[in-house]
């Protein structure tokens, strides 16, 4: 009886675990690959040493040469994002992203903007959202972005993917190249190449750089080429590190141009290092939800069951006596007259009749 009971306690706490490890599973996991409304405010910073770039001071344009700063700031928008409605309600997150590049040398500020967007919680791709917008600093302007920008999707795969180019507002493919250990961690590296591309400057803008910086010519454009080499960890296609190596030429329409940006932007060896830490924490985490602990617990629950299932099926034994039945004896009547009350006594004959 007593393992009876045994039996279907343990087959009961099998199945729990059997329904805790498909809830793990299918419910858990897909919430768990969805970028999450808290996410914490997060910082990224990339370095361009000895870099040639356009500085503007007090309205007068000069190339100068020194090692550039980039920080990239990233901030959830709590408040946007409950306005969220439609399509994107629930399936989408608004961040708030800025930039700010500056000389190392003086701490001057060389360029800065700042953004705010929409993104897929799972893909981490750019949303349509009527209120995104992008502001460089002279002014705030409408933006349609889509693609890959700051994050790669949950599950990054061997493949080609497009990604945002803020400087030409346009995506361009961004190819798979290798798997490379960084820090100890496996990434995807993924290559985008943009040649000779038109960067959008305001009429005065363009004008001023112009009669500043090509002489003769009355009009141009700025020419902007760069390689963006981009390290991705793939379960949670967070960026462990990122190279861009930029060339901007402001080209008049005489011919003339002149180099305004030549720069190669690194993550320092601090920003991978965080970068390669939260990417690792994070995927074992997804690891476990998604694999090793429902594994783990259907393993134990199967167990369980079938433990449980044999101890309940199982008949009881017979309970006996002294440890075996003593055999009754075999003689003539009067023998066996008396033999019960011989048997009756067991210090008397019973244990010498069955040692013969």
């Amino acid at each position: 009886m007593r393992s009876r009971v045994i039996g279907a306690a343990l087959f009961g706490v099998g199945v729990l675990a059997l329904v805790f490890a498909g809830g793990l599973a299918f419910v858990v996991a897909p919430q768990a690959e969805r970028l999450p409304y808290d996410l914490e405010r997060t910082q990224s910073v990339a370095e361009a040493p000895n870099a040639r770039f356009m500085q503007i001071t007090n309205g007068k344009a000069e190339v100068n040469q020194a090692t550039l700063r980039s920080t990239i700031t990233v901030q959830p928008d709590a408040k946007e994002t409950a306005k969220l409605d439609g399509s994107l309600d629930g399936d989408a997150v608004v961040w708030l992203v800025g930039q700010e590049v500056i000389r190392t040398d003086t701490k001057a500020l060389i360029s800065a903007y700042s953004t705010s967007l929409a993104l897929d919680r799972k893909s981490g791709a750019a949303q349509q959202w009527d209120k995104q917008w992008l502001d460089t600093g002279s002014n705030r302007q409408s933006v349609n972005y889509s693609g890959q920008i700051y994050k790669f999707p949950f599950g990054t795969e061997k493949k080609t993917y497009e990604i945002f180019d803020r400087d030409i507002n346009s995506t361009q493919p961004a190819r798979f190249v290798k798997t490379e250990q960084i820090n100890g961690l496996e990434t995807y590296q993924f290559t985008q190449e943009i040649r000779d591309a038109t960067q959008p400057l305001p009429a005065d803008r363009l004008q001023l750089l112009v009669g500043q910086l090509v002489p003769g010519a009355t009009t141009g454009r700025v020419s902007y080429s760069n390689t963006r080499k981009v390290w991705v960890e793939p379960t949670t296609g967070q960026f462990v590190k990122v190279e861009e190596t930029q060339s901007k030429k402001l080209v008049g329409d005489n011919g003339q141009e002149t180099v305004i940006l030549d720069a190669v932007f690194t993550y320092t060896d601090d920003a991978i290092a965080r970068s390669a830490d939260t990417a690792g924490s994070n995927r074992q985490l997804l690891q476990m939800v998604n694999l090793w602990g429902p594994l783990a617990l259907a393993v134990i629950g199967l167990v369980l069951v079938i433990v449980g299932l044999l101890m309940a099926l199982r008949r009881p034994r017979l309970a006996t006596v002294g440890g075996s039945v003593p055999e009754p004896r075999r003689g003539s009547g009067r023998h066996a007259d008396t033999g019960s009350a011989g048997d009756a006594d067991p210090g008397r004959d019973g244990p010498q009749k069955a040692d013969r």
